[in-house]
């Protein structure tokens, strides 16, 4: 504990000033630094990495950049990581027309980041799937965002940064157990191929989409990842992204929400957030939203629900038209995604959270596959 709010306390984004602060590293006084210690840095870095991420300014931290960052993070972690940087042919050949609609609207070409880290002694063990949202700048299309705030938009790749920093500090932990991170990485802006309201898309499982709101971008590009994530006969998949503003107006900073059809998975989520004080809530995933996306004029879904209410809930319906397996859980963090002065040991700015808990999760993953 000491030492995660010494060093997520100590973190400051100051790569593009001339004035840097002296850098300052923490050791526990009047004991040695002992395993407990290291295991609590090691936490701390992990959301250290995302909040480094998510302050980058987009026009440095494009969806390439991104992706070459994260490969070196988890090279340095040792031999059992494998990293693929997905181009855009790769992406069609996927036939990803949800993301890649998405992504067309911008001159930055897309990347589907794909991470596997090879912990378990079982090369055959199923494995925990983490997918993360990665929009590295979202105007909002041509349902543009006001001006007002959107520079914070840079951080809108929040899902994608805390996935990927959860399984760099799971490698750097040699936890024995296997994850794999899928993060589907583009802009969201406006050019003249930029999806229109009214586009029908179609997803890689063949559902038709129909594009109502631009801004509502994040649930397309996730849609096809989670199509993916199936490949792999997961043992669950997490998903995580800063997909509503709903979700910030229902639960603000206090937790990040949780949609999930699976009780199993619900309770290691609550109990690792519990270990790290970074909370979580759970959120319905009633047939009453699924309606609101599924009745579409002209296609089999609609990205928005029909109501304005509910959003945060009818955007969780919308993803889970494309899970199929036991145990989903989709971790709305639009709410969680920066912090004023609500955390005291985390300075003002983009927060990493909910890395910890990620984090923490998959360590009691990897402890109960060990006992069966």
């Amino acid at each position: 504990c000491a030492a995660e709010g010494s060093v997520l306390g100590l973190f400051e984004y100051n790569e593009l000033k001339k004035k840097k602060k002296t850098a300052v590293t923490v050791k526990p006084y009047g004991s040695l630094e002992n395993e407990a210690w290291q295991r609590g840095v090691m936490y701390a870095e992990g959301q250290n990495l995302a909040r480094h991420l998510m302050e980058a300014p987009a026009n440095y931290l494009t969806p390439t950049s991104f992706a070459e960052i994260i490969q070196q993070a988890l090279h340095s972690t040792g031999d059992k990581v494998e990293v693929y940087i997905r181009p855009k042919s790769w992406i069609e050949e996927q036939q990803m027309g949800a993301f890649l609609s998405v992504a067309k609207g911008s001159d930055e070409e897309p990347v589907f980041l794909e991470i596997h880290y090879n912990g378990s002694t079982l090369s055959s063990e199923s494995p925990l799937v983490f997918v993360g949202k990665g929009i590295t700048f979202d105007s909002g299309g041509i349902s543009i965002k006001p001006a007002s705030g959107m520079d914070a938009m840079r951080a809108d790749m929040g899902g994608a940064a805390t996935v990927c920093s959860a399984i760099t500090t799971a490698a750097s932990l040699k936890l024995p157990l296997n994850i794999i991170g899928l993060a589907p990485l583009c802009e969201n802006m406006v050019n003249g191929r930029a999806n229109k309201p009214g586009d029908v898309v179609r997803a890689k499982n063949g559902k038709t989409i129909q594009v109502d709101n631009t801004d509502a971008e994040g649930r397309l590009i996730l849609a096809d990842a989670l199509c993916y994530a199936h490949n792999f006969n997961p043992k669950a998949v997490v998903n995580a992204a800063t997909l509503t503003g709903a979700m910030d107006v229902a639960l603000g900073s206090a937790a990040t929400g949780v949609f999930t059809n699976s009780d199993w998975l619900w309770e290691h989520l609550r109990e690792a957030s519990i270990v790290t004080g970074d909370r979580v809530w759970r959120m319905p995933l009633f047939q009453h939203y699924t309606r609101q996306v599924t009745e579409s004029q002209l296609a089999d879904l609609n990205n928005i629900g029909k109501y304005r209410s509910g959003g945060a809930c009818t955007a969780a319906a919308f993803l889970r038209e494309f899970v199929t397996v036991p145990h989903w859980a989709h971790l709305d963090i639009a709410g969680v995604m920066s912090n004023k002065d609500e955390v005291p040991y985390l300075r003002k700015g983009m927060a990493g959270r909910p890395t910890r808990t990620l984090v923490e999760f998959a360590v009691s993953l990897s402890q109960e596959t060990q006992k069966s």
